[in-house]
Order: structure tokens, then C-alpha cells, then sequence
């Protein structure tokens, strides 16, 4: 398997990759950066423990996802998170996906919080790895609803 040259870490194992990371989040995603810094730095700091994964390659930022408390959609009441899912085009197909989901979902489930949630447009990608679908939701400000998954 290919994992073998892939690192699948927690931010909180290196630190020094706070800016790089939100840098990276705030190019996939078009969020400030400044978000996923205050975001990151909870994290690190210990006010949270929604955390941030990600995947390196050589040193590089090549996957990631983070944990917030609601990812814009209207059931605020279904938290925590998982948000900004992705994996680098050329590097997908991997496993790294899912190796970032499990990560974030056992860290979580080792600090006593469970269920996890995440909304999405994709079908069945998530339930390959768990997850559930359990409702749609509206996103937050928008006419549209997308797909909320849950994980025990």
C-alpha cells in the first residue's frame, strides 16, 4: 500500500506547520486564513480538542481536514464537525481520506466525543469509511441543503 511514504499526523505533533497548514486550508477552501488560524491555535493551546490531521508528503501539505464545532448549516445542535476535507488530486485514491477521517474520529473517541458529523454532496464516498447518512440540512444564509453524515 502506498501509506508507507505517506505521514498521517495531528497538528499538535507539529506545530511549526500551524501557518503552512491554514495557508493550504484557506487555497482549497476560500475561508480567511485568519479563521483557520484562530482555529489551529485553540487546538494547539488546549481551549479545544477539535483538532486538525494532516497528510504529508516530502514535507509538503499534500491532504488535511479539521474538527469544528458546525461546519455553516442550520443544526447547530449536531457537532462536532468534520470540515475541509481534502487530498491533493495527484495523491488521491490512496487511502489518505480515509486514513485522515479515522484519525480525527478515533482522536476524538479517545477524549469521549462521539458522535462526529459532516455535511456533503458526495454519495458514497463517506460510507466507506463509517459514516452514515443521517439528515440534509440547509446551509447556512443559502437556499441549498447538502447531505449531513454521522459517525459513532
Amino acid at each position: 500500500m502506498y501509506l508507507n511514504t505517506y505521514q498521517i499526523i495531528s497538528l499538535r505533533q507539529k506545530v511549526d506547520l500551524k501557518e503552512k497548514a491554514a495557508e493550504w486550508f484557506h487555497n482549497k477552501w476560500n475561508v480567511s486564513k485568519e479563521a483557520y488560524l484562530t482555529c489551529m491555535s485553540n487546538y494547539i493551546r488546549g481551549y479545544t480538542e477539535y483538532g486538525w490531521y494532516l497528510c504529508l508528503y516530502n514535507d509538503q501539505i499534500i491532504g488535511g481536514l479539521g474538527v469544528i464545532e458546525n461546519d455553516f448549516h442550520d443544526r447547530k445542535d449536531l457537532t462536532p464537525n468534520i470540515c475541509a476535507v481534502y487530498v491533493e488530486q495527484e495523491h488521491r485514491c490512496k487511502g489518505i481520506a480515509g486514513k485522515l477521517l479515522n484519525m480525527a474520529v478515533e482522536d476524538l473517541r479517545q477524549k469521549n466525543i462521539s458522535p462526529v458529523y459532516l455535511i456533503t454532496n458526495n454519495k458514497n464516498f463517506y460510507e466507506r469509511y463509517g459514516w452514515e447518512f443521517l439528515t440534509m440540512v440547509h446551509d447556512e444564509g443559502e437556499p441549498t441543503v447538502s447531505r449531513m453524515y454521522i459517525h459513532y
